[in-house]
């Protein structure tokens, strides 16, 4: 019996020797996915499995850049700035979540992938914005960033000669014709004109044509507008064309008399691009004329999206009450998963610096569109190798049904000569000294001949 219990004993140890030797074993490094996990979701889920390319959750740690440049000083300064925060927070929740956005969990980030913020000060100069683009490339970073229509235009042949796409905070005509690699993500001023000469005529209950006249910023900007193909599309929806009348874009002094030209000739639609600088101080003296919607002279003042609701209401209220703008972002009020995403990462990172202009969700979503298109790009190149040609060829022209959360009317699509990312145009409305949500309307592509 107990030969037998030595030899039992023996056979145990015998059979235990491999298992002991397998713990000894070194494990597998697994520290080049490092990363903020606990909310990135499953590393196996770096996208798609049918567009997924090279292993892209393993590898080296990697380093891509975001940003460009921002008109930090000068007229835009405020607005500008509100773009940078949003760069700044975005960044942030990227690299500690790992994907585009909440609304968004199956878009995930590479866990080996950093994302870090490059920028310059353009103070709205072209050659500024130049030299900051080179300096910027040279850094590798390999999208952009337009903070206005004049630099978008010194960049625009160099973007498509260094084969880089960009993201712009402007949205202008000149980057339909061509289309080059110019990413807006909100519609052209005549496409929101044009809807909003729809959005009143689907009202209009006289059995005569409306009479529609432009009061306008006298700036390129403004006069953009001031194009045959714009008329004759307000010819086209009914409208009888009467005129237009120019205002400084930051007035010293009320446009009275302009105004009064509105006034005098019975105009029932006024339509122009005016920033709030120009649109608030109009709109005062138009009210202290009997110039409105409810006034003793009935009228609607029309607006491009540079007057943003979000900013005219809270400074002019009742006082603004029947202005519409067309093509802005949702207001700070909706309730979007954008605006809970916005204060959400406020919370976070600056609690106490809060950012309450409304352009915080333009660059929110300018800087949405630089991460997917490097994400995208680097679920078919290995991301340590990416060319801006890469990013721009697989990234940029590969975005589809990217969700706004509601910052605009629709999600953002791209691709090669496809840079208008919204497919309509947001109409809002004061009311009650509070904005109402009028519905959206499709784009026009109301362009000039020439």
């Amino acid at each position: 019996m107990k030969r037998y219990l030595i030899l039992c004993l023996v056979a145990v140890i015998l059979l235990a020797l491999p298992l002991v030797a397998a713990c000894g074993e070194d494990e597998p490094d697994t520290s080049t996915t490092a990363g903020p996990a606990t909310t990135a979701g499953p590393a196996t889920t770096a996208g798609p499995a049918t567009t997924a390319g090279p292993a892209t959750t393993v590898g080296e740690p990697v380093t891509l850049y975001l940003g460009g440049t921002f008109a930090l000083t000068g007229a835009y300064a405020e607005d500008s700035g509100a773009c940078m925060d949003a760069y700044v927070d975005y960044v942030q929740w990227v690299n500690d979540n790992k994907m585009i956005a909440p609304w968004h969990p199956e878009k995930t980030i590479p866990a080996n992938i950093t994302f870090e913020l490059k920028w310059g000060d353009d103070a709205l100069d072209p050659a500024k914005a130049v030299t900051i683009y080179e300096d910027l490339k040279s850094q590798g970073l390999l999208v952009e960033r337009i903070s206005g229509s004049p630099e978008g235009m010194a960049l625009k042949d160099m973007l498509v000669a260094d084969n880089i796409g960009a993201v712009t905070q402007s949205s202008a005509v000149a980057y339909l014709m061509p289309p080059g690699n110019i990413f807006m993500n909100y519609p052209i001023y005549t496409d929101q004109m044009a809807a909003i000469a729809e959005w009143f005529m689907e009202s209009w209950t006289e059995d005569r044509a409306p009479r529609v006249a432009y009061l306008t910023a006298d700036s390129a900007l403004g006069r953009g507008m001031d194009i045959p193909e714009m008329k004759a599309y307000l010819a086209e929806l009914g409208y009888e064309f009467v005129g237009a009348q120019f205002m400084p874009m930051v007035p010293t002094a009320p446009p009275t008399t302009q105004l009064t030209w509105l006034r005098d000739n019975n105009i029932d639609l006024v339509l122009g691009i005016l920033i709030n600088a120009s649109s608030q101080p109009a709109i005062k003296e138009a009210v202290r004329l009997g110039m409105g919607v409810g006034l003793e002279h009935e009228m609607t003042f029309g607006f491009a999206c540079p007057s943003h609701l979000a900013i005219f209401v809270p400074d002019m209220g009742a006082t603004g009450n029947g202005v519409v703008v067309a093509g802005s972002y949702c207001a700070w009020e909706s309730g979007t998963e954008a605006v809970e995403f916005a204060n959400l990462m406020q919370d976070t990172y600056r609690p106490n610096d809060r950012q309450d202009i409304i352009l915080y969700l333009q660059g929110m979503m300018e800087v949405m569109i630089q991460a997917e298109a490097l994400r995208l790009a680097s679920l078919e190149v290995d991301p340590a190798e990416l060319t801006s040609e890469d990013v721009l060829k697989k990234g940029f022209w590969q975005i589809k049904n990217l969700g706004s959360g509601g910052i605009h009317p629709t999600d953002m699509n791209f691709g090669e000569g496809q840079v208008e990312g919204c497919g309509e145009v947001r109409i809002q409305q004061v009311i009650d000294a509070q904005i109402a949500e009028m519905g959206s309307y499709p784009l026009r592509h109301i362009l000039p001949s020439e």
